[in-house]
């Protein structure tokens, strides 16, 4: 099984630098792949920079997305900002609201780490479908399981660790994991209020030499070596939580 797994793997893979190697071949295209070299310093430090802001960013946007969505089974109060919040959040592009949240709303407050208000926007923005995740996958776990578990006299957050907590992981864990995944592309769109990340130095490298292709193509897979892991990860805590519930 595991064969045919990493050799449909290598077929994927091959099949497509194949395809691009001979339409590249046919239109003869010239490459500049000294721009890489000459420009590495500046890449890397963009890459870092990305992989810094994806990785607070997750973590973050999960915190607020699980506040989200029990505000949802507080008061009512709570309740309707939650819903309301969740859904102005999803309703609008996430590049409005960089620059509403930078230009305006930060400028009025006087805050100008770029860094820290380019985690809290692209948080925001996350937290909103991982809050939805989270409901979806609550409200999924039959009512039956919560009466069982009050009937043994549990509290409710031990209710939430031992019985419905590894329950919402398994179900969650799929469509979290493209979350997290987005996070790290929605993270291109900081380049708009100049954060120095891994798109805004590709394009500034691709300004200043004229190689767009051999400065695009290593963007994909830099962004690439961070979603990858993501995917992995994703799919191994997968099949470390599958169980018959």
């Amino acid at each position: 099984m595991k064969r045919n797994w990493y050799l449909s793997t290598v077929l994927v893979y091959v099949s497509f630098v194949l395809v691009l190697y001979l339409s590249f071949k046919r239109i003869a295209y010239q490459w500049n792949w000294e721009v890489l070299w000459d420009y590495r310093e500046k890449l890397t430090l963009g890459w870092l920079m990305t992989l810094q802001i994806a990785a607070v960013s997750l973590v973050l946007s999960v915190v607020w997305g699980w506040i989200l969505m029990m505000l949802q089974r507080g008061p009512k109060l709570f309740e309707a900002f939650s819903y309301h919040w969740v859904h102005l959040m999803r309703g609008t592009p996430l590049l409005v609201q960089i620059l509403l949240f930078f230009y305006v709303i930060a400028n009025a407050a006087g805050l100008e780490n770029r860094f820290w208000l380019s985690v809290l926007i692209l948080s925001n923005f996350s937290a909103a479908y991982i809050s939805e995740i989270f409901r979806s996958a609550l409200e999924s776990i039959p009512q039956s399981q919560w009466d069982a578990a009050r009937s043994m006299g549990l509290e409710p957050w031990q209710i939430y660790r031992e019985i419905i907590g590894p329950q919402l992981i398994k179900i969650a864990l799929p469509a979290l994991g493209g979350q997290f995944a987005s996070i790290v592309k929605d993270s291109s769109l900081l380049s708009i209020i100049a954060v120095s990340e891994f798109t805004l130095n590709a394009q500034e490298v691709n300004a200043l030499t004229y190689s767009t292709l051999e400065v695009y193509i290593p963007l994909a897979i830099g962004y690439l070596l961070i979603t990858a892991p993501i995917t992995w990860t994703t799919r191994y805590l997968e099949k470390r939580f599958h169980y018959e519930a």
